[in-house]
């Protein structure tokens, strides 16, 4: 993962799609904002004054990468809802706030958004220290998830720590979809994800375990270099994609018989043989 945030989209958002990842955040920075439909909310006035730059230097972010943004938070408020945000941002601020009564739109960003703004501002000291702040939360969750610090060789590698973050994301859609529509017993997690390490490594995970010496409390995806876990992701990824849509088309959950063929197809497309003869090599030498 690149150190500096501000020039790579991919990492920031595999940051800001990691949930575990940005509750640490949030419990480290104690950023207060106003609690608007149970998020933290800011206006841009309120970032600018936290970042202390101009609101003008907000609004040219803002407009320079109004797709990520809006993305992770961005939003216009108007109507109801405009006017029960400002009986929010009145109620923090108490007598402090002067928002006008005409008022009819405003934009706001959750807490999110705010990180988002914080990733790619370059003009402020706080958004540098608020970045590395990130970095350092990020590396420790992982380290606690993987048991230590570079605990395996491949987590010295410089591109595990966003590969780690991106499978993470995806391994989360992959159980939700297992989860939301498949008809199977928790079996169902334990059994794909084995598929998947079959698939790749022609080894099931207890097979692969044993090839590793791997202890009962060691993760067998903590010992994957980057390229494996970008292979793995993708699995995730394109399985989660094609059982929702299965499941989807015939307005029912999917049963294992379903889900096997589904898979079997998926595993036998051809563009898999170069990933995973390299992921093989990679793994094993």
């Amino acid at each position: 993962m690149n150190k500096n945030l501000t020039n790579s989209q991919l990492d920031r958002q595999n940051i800001l799609n990691n949930e575990i990842a940005l509750t640490e955040i949030r419990k480290s920075a104690s950023i207060k904002g106003v609690i608007f439909e149970q998020e933290l909310t800011f206006t841009k006035e309120m970032v600018a004054d936290f970042f202390e730059v101009d609101i003008r230097t907000i609004e040219r972010y803002i407009s320079k990468n109004s797709d990520e943004l809006n993305s992770n938070g961005y939003q216009l408020l108007k109507g109801k809802r405009l006017k029960l945000f400002l009986v929010e941002l009145k109620k923090f601020f108490g007598s402090d706030i002067n928002v006008g009564t005409k008022t009819t739109v405003l934009a706001v960003l959750n807490f999110k958004c705010f990180l988002n703004i914080g990733m790619l501002l370059v003009e402020s000291d706080n958004s540098r220290v608020l970045r590395k702040m990130i970095l350092d939360i990020v590396i420790d969750t992982i380290n606690q998830k993987t048991g230590g610090a570079t605990k395996y060789i491949n987590q010295r590698d410089r591109s595990f720590l966003g590969a780690f973050l991106q499978e993470e994301n995806y391994r989360r859609e992959f159980t939700d979809v297992l989860r939301d529509y498949v008809d199977m017993d928790k079996f169902k997690y334990a059994r794909y994800t084995d598929k998947i390490y079959q698939s790749i490594f022609k080894e099931k995970a207890k097979e692969y375990r044993a090839i590793l010496n791997l202890k009962s409390k060691d993760r067998v995806r903590d010992t994957f270099y980057s390229e494996i876990l970008d292979l793995v992701a993708s699995y995730e990824c394109g399985l989660a994609e094609l059982l929702k849509t299965e499941s989807e088309k015939l307005n029912r959950k999917l049963n294992n018989w379903e889900v096997d063929k589904i898979f079997k197809n998926f595993e036998e497309l051809p563009h898999w043989k170069p990933l995973i003869t390299s992921g093989r090599n990679k793994i094993y030498t």
